[in-house]
This record gives structure tokens, sequence and C-alpha cells, in this order.
């Protein structure tokens, strides 16, 4: 339907709050705008260039949704995947809204369809790859079609000094040569102000309006916890989230499947995915999951930006991601419907030399300049100071993206809700480990330096000569497993060093000598298996139950999930938890009273509306009968 403004005035027309508001609710049934949405929808409204940053979450996507609604154009959203395209598209539709993808998935008479609304003038939106967006034959249909602005979602992808680098985002800045006129609008969930800065030279971007959101999810819950026995720590977080969607993160492939193995084997309904998979395999997996026919999958991070899903419940992450970017980005999948989430991090500081194992073989085997490798080290070495104890979660995360954080204590992370393992002076037993890294003549690696503290009487070891040493044996009634970890610790305190290559050998420093003249104290996590304290619930999980009705919810989620089967699109096209916590809360009984309910929209009135209510009116009627 076409909207008259009249006579446009001088420049780029000015759109009252309201009228912004008025394609907000029709379409997704929001009654506002969340912080700095407003700002993002007028650059793209004036044709101004722009660079939006905006935790997952955040509502980025409505910030390109809502202007081609009020100037009758159509834009282009340069998306990285298929799955993502797709769901995006899928749920628009759900919405009323018109919106299409091209791209290789569709069957040639999809294709054809999808071009013929493009070129009708009725599309508002049209999601291309950026592979696609550049080649001829789709610059040649975007010419003849009412295209106005460009959104490049996953904006860091264009970035080196980012993470998940993608070179054909190198080339978008082409976009302005072939459409001069047209705005170019970047959007991505994690950058610091040294990536902000790349995408916007690298995109080319005029005097571009930078609207950074706030970095912090509050309704996140992030804990960080000491891995002693892994799959079965793993294992009693997903014990807490029966029947709700859990994502676990490994570093491997093969860390996946014997992570979903192990769980399986434990009676829980997992699945693993990677890369290594089948692409069928990989697809059918994760739309299961969209459709929540699965709620738990294990995954290395190839599992990642085309999961849409908005009611993740728990992010774990088996072992240490190798950025804070790249953790802010998969915790961010938790949680994306705006209630409360958990996200557990099980940390080894052996994970850090695994990651610079693989950093550093990988950047021999391909053509990656120094610095980037060594931009890769100190993301890495940012992630592992993330990891230690001792300060506030949420506030380690804002200010390491350049932002003050408020909120102390900010009653939503282990620090703060008082869960830590408490560190022990482990001053004695690193000089026992530092002064025999000393006596092997720095020449050895961690576990031949745990053997000799052990004293054990290898073959080698005594053909070195080794046995004879004053520290041998000299921690021999130290498990070799508790050995090795303080090993690490230490490396990861930067008290000690160790050597790049396939043999890597341990190696004293500045700070080793001060420890080893006693000048410096050490700190280290407990060796020994301390008892895990209790997961305290967070006043904010309590908040957002409150209220509800959870048996009437638990009722809603069947009829959804039927629905969704019936038009098979994922339940949460249909709608999401937010909207079902808000009928269980207000239990309307007039289409009025539903219109009401939070991300209830025209056409979700017209579709849903009369077999929500008469769900509700049965649950209440059999509550009055009973």
């Amino acid at each position: 339907m076409k909207t008259d403004f009249g006579t446009p005035p001088v420049g780029p027309p000015v759109f009252e709050i309201e009228r912004i508001l008025d394609q907000v609710r029709r379409y997704w049934g929001f009654d506002r705008l969340r912080p700095l949405q407003e700002d993002a929808i007028r650059a793209g409204l004036e044709r101004r260039d722009s660079l939006t940053v905006l935790p997952t979450g955040g509502g980025k996507s409505l910030c390109y949704q809502v202007p081609p609604l009020l100037t009758d154009s159509t834009d282009v959203v340069v998306s990285p995947l298929i799955s993502l395209m797709k769901d995006q598209v899928d749920g628009l539709r759900a919405c009323g809204y018109p919106a299409v993808g091209i791209h290789s998935g569709l069957e040639p008479d999809e294709r054809r369809e999808a071009e013929l609304f493009l070129a009708s003038g009725e599309c508002r939106l049209v999601f291309v790859s950026p592979e696609r967006v550049l080649k001829n034959s789709f610059l040649t249909l975007a010419k003849s079609a009412p295209i106005r602005d460009f959104a490049i979602d996953e904006a860091h992808c264009i970035s080196h000094w980012g993470h998940d680098f993608r070179p054909e985002y190198r080339q978008l800045a082409l976009l302005k040569q072939h459409f001069p006129e047209a705005g170019l609008h970047a959007f991505t969930a994690t950058a610091t102000e040294r990536v902000r800065q790349d995408i916007i030279a690298q995109l080319r971007l005029e005097e571009p309006a930078v609207h950074v959101g706030c970095f912090d999810r509050p309704n996140l819950v992030y804990r960080v916890v000491p891995s002693s026995r892994l799959r079965q720590q793993v294992e009693s977080v997903v014990s807490r989230h029966q029947n709700e969607a859990v994502i676990i993160y490994c570093i491997s492939r093969a860390d996946t499947e014997r992570m979903a193995q192990y769980l399986r084997e434990q009676g829980v309904a997992a699945v693993h995915y990677h890369a290594g998979m089948a692409p069928d395999d990989r697809r059918a997996t994760q739309e299961a999951f969209a459709r929540e026919e699965v709620n738990v999958v294990v995954a290395t991070v190839a599992f990642g930006m085309g999961i849409d899903r908005s009611n993740v419940r728990c992010v774990i992450h088996a072992a240490m991601p190798k950025s804070i970017e790249h953790y802010q980005q998969e915790t961010g999948r938790a949680g994306r419907d705006g209630l409360e989430a958990e996200c557990v991090l099980f940390y080894s500081p052996s994970a850090t030399m695994r990651w610079r194992s693989l950093m550093e073989r990988s950047a021999g085997e391909a053509e990656v300049s120094p610095e980037q490798v060594q931009a890769a080290l100190e993301l890495l070495d940012h992630m592992r100071r993330y990891c230690a104890p001792g300060v506030c979660r949420h506030r380690a995360l804002s200010e390491y993206f350049g932002q003050e954080y408020d909120q102390d204590p900010c009653g939503n992370c282990d620090v703060c809700l008082g869960e830590c393992a408490e560190l022990e002076d482990g001053t004695v037993p690193a000089q026992m480990i530092l002064s025999c890294v000393a006596r092997v003549g720095q020449s050895f690696g961690a576990g031949h330096v745990s053997d000799v503290l052990r004293g054990t009487e290898s073959e080698r070891i005594l053909g070195l000569g080794h046995d004879r040493l004053s520290t041998f044996g000299l921690m021999e009634k130290t498990p070799k497993t508790a050995l090795t970890q303080m090993i690490y610790q230490l490396l990861d305190q930067s008290l000690l060093e160790r050597s790049s290559g396939d043999y890597p050998v341990l190696r004293l420093n500045d700070a080793s000598w001060e420890v080893l003249r006693g000048t410096r104290e050490v700190q280290l996590m407990p060796s020994r298996r301390a008892k895990e304290k209790r997961v305290k619930t967070s006043k904010r999980e309590t908040a957002s139950w409150e209220g509800v009705d959870r048996k009437l919810f638990e009722d809603l989620r069947g009829l959804r999930s039927e629905l969704a089967s019936e038009r098979q699109v994922p339940p949460y096209v249909v709608f999401g938890d937010a909207s079902l916590r808000d009928m269980a809360r207000l239990q309307p009984r007039s289409v009025e009273a539903f219109l009401s309910v939070h991300g209830v929209g025209e056409k979700k009135l017209r579709d849903y509306g009369e077999l929500f209510l008469s769900q509700i009116a049965a649950y209440l009627g059999n509550s009055e009968d009973e």
C-alpha cells in the first residue's frame, strides 16, 4: 500500500516519531523503540551513511527494516548466510512485511518469482549475499528496481582486526560506484573502536552517523567455572534447562561428537554440528533446532550467524573461545527475546595454549601476515584475562568495548553472586615449578617438568640425569593433572613463557625471577576439587516470571508448536516466548486485549488471534471448573 506524504520538503523528508511507531506497531506489535533505534532509522530515512553497533538482541534488524516502509522504496540487505536470509524473510513475511531473498538455495521458478517481485516495486527488502550483490546479473536487476539504500549486516566481517574476517566483504565499497546516490549502512553486534574505524574506512562511508549501543546484556547471567570434570559439569548445567534451548560450544569437531555422545548416554537428546558434516546433515540439524524438534546442540563456531532462534536459554562454552568478540557474539545467541538466559564458560588454562598452538599452525599453513597473527594473539590474551576471577563479568565486557559500567554489584554474574572459588597463595609451589624449569635448562616442555617434579623414574629422565636434580620428586604427592594445571596457570599469568613450534619448551622471564627471589607473590586457583558452590537465582530471572501462569504458558507453547508445524515455519515465527509469557500473564479475553500483548501486530492478530484466545479461554474455563 502506497503512503502519500504530500509534497516533499526541500532536502530529506522529516518523519515524525509517531509515523515510525505506527509501522512498528502495525508489523511487529511493539509500542516503543529501543535505545538508538530511532537514530539508526533516521539515518536510513535521510540516506546518510551510517555504522550501527548494537549487541545481539538489541534490535539492529529493525533499524534497516523500517525505513523502506516509510519511503515506499526497496532496500538491499547484504547478509552472509543463506540460512540467516531465509529465517529473516520467513519472520518478516509472517508479520505481513514484503521481503524476499535471492540466493543459490532457490529453485529456478522461485528465483524468477523473486526477481519479478523485486522488479515490481512492491518489495521493501531484498536479502542477498556479499558474493552475489556485485554480480552483473544482480546489479542489472537492482538498477531496474527502486533501490534506495544498502544495509551491510555482520559488517565486522570486513575488518582484519575483528573476527570472522571474510575477504568478499572488502569489495562492498564498490556499491558506491554503482549506486552513488544510495546510502550505505553497516550493522554489527560486536566491534571495538579499532574495528569500527576499519569498517568505516573499508566501506568508504562518507561522514557517517555512528551509533554505538550499550554492549551490556543485563538479561544474561555470566559464569566462568574452573574445568575439572568437564562432561559431568556440562551435563549439570544442561539439567538446569530441561525442555529449553541450549547451545554448547567446543573447540574441535571431535570434541563436539564426544560431548554429544556423552550427553545422549546420560539421557539428554543432544546432537552435534560442525563444518566437517555433510551439508545436508548440517542443514537438517540447524532446521531441527530452529523448529524446536531438538533443544541441545553441541557445536563448533560453525554453528553461528544463521541461528535466529530467539528463546535460547543457555549457551555453554566447554572451552575458552579465542576472543572476547567471539564470546560476545556466541553468548549473544542466548536470550535474544530479552528474557533471562545463562552463559557458562568452563575454563582451563590449557585452552590458552591450545588456541595459541592452533593459531601458529594456521599461520604457517596460510598466507597470514605477522601483524594478523599478533592481533589474534592479543585478542586471545584479552579473553584469558576475562576468565580470571575477581572482576564483575558485565563490567569486564563493557569496559573491553570501551564503555563504562555503573552497576556495582551487577547481581547477575558469578562474581557478584558470590559463586567464585577463592584464590589461594601459590607462591611456594610456583617457586618449585620455576626452579625446576631453570634446573632442566629451560629446554623441556610441561610434561617433562611435571615428571621431574613428581619423581618419575622414566628411561628418559634417568638417561638425562634429571633424577639427580634438586627438584626431582619435590612435588611427588601432587597429582599430575593438578601439577599440569599449576604450570598452565603460571603461563596464563605471564609468570612463565612457552616457545612456539611443534615441541614448545618452558622458559623463564623477568616475572619468573621475581617469584624465585621472593619479591612477587602468586595466587592460584585451588588444585583440589573444591566443593562447587550452589548456583543462585538472579533477581532478574525471578522478576521475568512474575505474574505468569506457567501451566498456561506451557499450553500456549504446545499450540505454537502445532501451528508452526502446520505452516512449516520455526515456532518463534508464530510468537516468541516473550509474547507467550505476556499472554500467560495478561490472560486476554478479547481481540482488543490480545492486541495489547507484546509482539502482536495486525497480521498476527488476523492469523492467530482467535486460536490463542480460544486456548486461553478454554484454560481459564477449566481452571474455574477445578
